[in-house]
This record gives structure tokens, sequence and C-alpha cells, in this order.
């Protein structure tokens, strides 16, 4: 615990805390939210200062962004043309496309909450020639959301386990991950209750014929 203390205390975590929101924008191995979180439950202690970590975390994430969404750009239809159909970055990359073009700039704001989502979305983005100006006015709101989101869980989790923060990481990361259960269920039972393409064609093929006057 001291050494996690240690760690979130000095100067340079502002640094880390940055580079990885950003690296996590283009590659998402690095855990980002768990260290935005770990900061808010130390922040309830006061360090770091929770205005910093609010800051640094949405800067990150919002440069994280621009970086995945250029990478997409540069390689245009390159990268999914070499992407194997029926692999999960496949389906990740299908789901950011077609619903892109359902919700438009709002599922930039949406994929930040979906496990692996962020990234599909944000490339596919610079794939199809998303406009610059819009994309980055939705990075700003999902970064800003993203980053008041962790450092909330964390805070929240610091505010209630005050004398052990480790109990505090525990319930932001516990509770992160019943607001990812929540939110994969809805997409689940939405996705199940909507009809397919197939069965909309057959409604209409049995739906009665309205005779057209001469």
């Amino acid at each position: 615990m001291d050494l996690v203390h240690t760690a979130v205390s000095s100067p340079w975590f502002y640094l880390v805390l940055f580079a990885v929101a950003a690296i996590d924008g283009f590659f998402p191995v690095v855990p980002s939210e768990s260290m935005v979180i770990t900061a808010g439950v130390y922040a309830a202690s006061g360090e770091p200062n929770v205005v910093a970590v609010v800051v640094l975390a949405a800067l990150g994430a919002f440069l994280g962004d621009h970086v995945s969404y250029f990478i997409g750009r540069g390689s245009g239809g390159r990268l999914t043309a070499r992407l194997k159909p029926g692999t999960r970055r496949h389906k990740a990359f299908d789901w950011a496309s077609r619903t892109m073009h359902e919700r438009g700039g709002l599922i930039l704001v949406v994929a930040r909450y979906v496990p692996g989502g962020r990234t599909a979305v944000t490339m596919t983005m610079g794939c199809v020639g998303y406009r610059l100006r819009s994309f980055s006015f939705f990075a700003t709101l999902a970064a800003v959301s993203w980053a008041l989101y962790g450092t909330l869980l964390g805070y929240l989790g610091g505010m209630a386990f005050e004398n052990d923060p480790i109990k505090g990481v525990v319930l932001g990361l516990g509770m992160a991950i019943g607001v990812t259960i929540v939110v994969e269920v809805v997409r689940y039972l939405r996705k199940r209750n909507r009809p397919s393409v197939t069965e909309e064609v057959a409604d209409e093929d049995d739906a009665p014929q309205v005779p057209i006057s001469a």
C-alpha cells in the first residue's frame, strides 16, 4: 500500500497517467481505466490532485483517439481488409462501422465504455474519412466523460474506505466492471430483440397488398 501511495503521490505520476491514457487509445492493452480509478481513490485523501487527474486523463484519451483516427485514415481500407472474417477484431470493426452509420459521432462517446470498442471506432472513422472537426468534437465529449467517470468511481471508493485505499481500488474497479456488464447485457438484449434483415423482408412479403386503382 505504501508503495502505491508513493507512486501516485510522485509528480511523475501525472506524466505516466497522461501517457497511459494516450497509448490506450490506439493500443488497448494498457490498463488506463484502472489507473484513473486508482488515482481517484488516492485523490480522496489529497494526493494526487483530483482535478489534475481528470484533466490529464482526458487529454491523454483525446490524444490517443486522434492517433488511432490518423492510423485509420493513413491506412485507408487496407487495415480492415487484412482482418480475418469471424475474428473478434473483425467483428469489432464491423460493429463500429455499422453503428457509426446509425448513430453518427455519438458512437465515439458510447464506445469509450465498450471493451475494445474505442479503438475499433476511432480507426474506422479514420478509414471512412469521417470529418476531423466532427471527430474532435465527439472525441472531446468521450474523453472528458470517461475521465470524470473513472475518477469519480475511484473517488467514491476512496471516500468509502478512507483508511484502506486498496479496498477503495477494489470497489472502484468492481463498480466499473459492473457498469460494463450492464452495458453489454443491454446491448445483447437490444440486438436479440431487433428483427433481422431476413425477418423484416419476410414481414414485408407477408403484408397485405393494397390494390392500386387505375
